[in-house]
């Protein structure tokens, strides 16, 4: 009987131990995606598409604000030329399921898009991240729609 008590509070233990490892990785995950978003209005913010490039999926989809859905490469495009005085996220939440990861917040822009498009606007943006087979996360969708802030 002892032997099964010893047997049975091991487990458990280490159950709990495993539990409060996810947490602390998963709340690594969740600083890393919200370190990618920051590197993506960076490099978007200094016109730089090569610094957005490497964080999104080939198939990634964006469906803007304007209604528009870009894919990949179209949304490197518009990235490239653009100029803003104002590009920033703010209020950023990550949420975890697994190899999944939802990201949240709020954006500010002023500024004119690669493609000409003036910009003056707040938006709120949810983008879908996967990790990638090799380990890499990556962001394959991504949503906006304005926002009163």
């Amino acid at each position: 009987m002892k032997r099964m008590l010893m047997c049975f509070t091991l487990v458990f233990m280490a159950l709990a131990v495993q539990a409060q490892m996810g947490d602390k990785m998963s709340g690594g995950v969740e600083k890393s995606i919200a370190g990618m978003e920051q590197q993506w209005v960076s490099a978007a913010k200094m016109g730089n598409p090569d610094g957005v490039a490497p964080l999104l999926a080939d198939g990634f989809v964006s469906l803007n604000s304007d209604g528009t859905t870009p894919n990949k490469s179209q949304t490197l495009a518009m990235i490239k030329g653009s100029k803003w005085e104002t590009n920033d996220i703010s209020d950023v939440k990550v949420t975890t399921f697994g190899n999944t990861a939802i990201a949240t917040g709020a954006w500010r822009g002023k500024g004119t898009q690669g493609d000409g498009k003036k910009v003056d606007a707040r938006e709120r943006w949810v983008d879908t991240w996967v990790k990638m087979p090799g380990g890499k996360w990556q962001c394959i969708a991504s949503a906006s729609a304005p926002a009163k802030m």
